[in-house]
């Protein structure tokens, strides 16, 4: 099974081929391009991309950085346990 949102990336020729070539086995669900009440994936990112937002890089060695240092949520469960919140989904 394969759940994903309608990134240009997965609305390639390629990506169909490959998605029609495994019909037999591979089951796929597309969300909504933005769908933050379906996929507590999107509050995640959204907390990172608020961290970051405005970060004026030297390179890309400091992005990557930004980036792993704003996804170690972890360590911060409130903020996850507020991502999946608002998706009203259960465990």
């Amino acid at each position: 099974m394969l759940v994903w949102d309608n990134v240009r990336l997965h609305l390639t020729a390629g990506m169909r081929e490959f998605v029609d070539a495994n019909a037999e086995w591979l089951t796929v669900f597309q969300l909504p391009t933005y769908a933050p009440d379906l996929n507590p994936t999107e509050g995640v990112w959204s907390l990172v991309k608020r961290d970051i937002g405005n970060l004026a890089a030297a390179d890309l060695g400091q992005i990557t950085r930004a980036v792993k240092r704003n996804l170690l949520l972890q360590y911060r469960p409130e903020a996850i346990d507020g991502c999946l919140a608002g998706t009203d989904l259960d465990l």
